[in-house]
């Protein structure tokens, strides 16, 4: 059954993913009309997380947030599609990224890199940073169930020369690559929710104590890799600029969940300058009732 889904699927992919880019948005015109008008796809989720992250503003202002973050998540599903056949030519004129040094500077010194990202503007297209270091990049990522599907994500991945790992293999792979004297680039987005009754640290997220995922910063702490963020803006419709940031190439003098703070800060930055372009549909706070039964 999953082959047969694929094999319906996939044709329609492909030809969505070869039309010119006005076309592609033209299409995501109508799938936010039906998306938000229509299904109503987690109407509700977004409409009590933003009034939990951003209690501050008034309503009518987190309606047209609400609105706005709709019409980018159908652009960024049109984006991803994009991605099967887009150019590299194209890519890099799409999505600009800055302070590519600090990554040189770290190759010089013969350092791992664990990258943070958050779920904001575009990670899809952050792939495209493969083409400007020399690090071998990786990217944690969780499985998808349709295998087919699965592969076709890692193929799209690949075409710049990333490998994903999906979470249960992540230890060994990089134990391994590092222990084959390969250089490391390993992407972790990890500001979605951990599971309450796994969670090792619980803390402020947007004002709200929640359970959060460490498992990039125990990779960062075990293989001793120097820690960068990724901070991606959204410059204009298909445009994206994305800037590196440095956390310390010293992982293992902070005290344990420092790191991880550090970077759930970075995420706040961005919501709060632009909060429409952050993924509200996540259940990010679904937990937030259970934290005092841990702490």
């Amino acid at each position: 059954m999953q082959r047969l889904v694929y094999l319906l699927v996939y044709p329609f992919i492909w030809f969505i993913s070869i039309l010119p880019f006005w076309v592609l948005y033209g299409i995501s015109d109508v799938l936010f009309f039906f998306v938000y008008y229509i299904i109503g796809y987690r109407k509700k989720v977004v409409a009590e997380n933003l009034h939990l992250a951003l209690p501050h503003k008034p309503e009518k202002e987190r309606k047209e947030i609400r609105k706005e973050f709709y019409v980018h998540l159908c652009d960024m599903v049109l984006e991803a599609v994009k991605s099967l056949s887009i150019s590299e030519k194209q890519m890099k004129k799409r999505f600009t990224i800055s302070n590519v040094d600090i990554i040189h500077e770290l190759e010089k010194e013969n350092q791992n890199i664990l990258m943070f990202m958050g779920h904001y503007a575009s990670w899809e297209w952050s792939v495209i940073l493969q083409r400007f270091v020399n690090h071998k990049g990786y990217a944690v990522y969780k499985r998808i169930e349709n295998e087919y599907f699965d592969k076709l994500v890692k193929k799209i991945r690949a075409r710049y020369d990333s490998e994903l790992i999906n979470t249960k293999q992540t230890v060994h792979k990089l134990g391994t690559a590092i222990a084959n004297k390969e250089l490391l680039l390993t992407a972790f987005i990890a500001d979605q929710t951990a599971k309450h009754w796994k969670a090792k640290h619980f803390q402020e997220f947007m004002g709200i104590k929640v359970p959060v995922l460490t498992g990039g910063e125990m990779l960062a702490k075990k293989f001793d890799m120097a820690v960068i963020y990724l901070d991606i803006r959204k410059v204009k419709r298909g445009h994206y600029a994305a800037d590196v940031k440095l956390i310390t190439k010293t992982p293992n003098d902070f005290p344990d969940y420092q790191i991880t703070d550090k970077f759930l800060n970075l995420v706040e930055d961005q919501i709060n300058a632009e909060p429409a372009y952050y993924l509200w549909t996540h259940k990010r706070w679904k937990y937030r009732d259970k934290v005092k039964d841990y702490v």
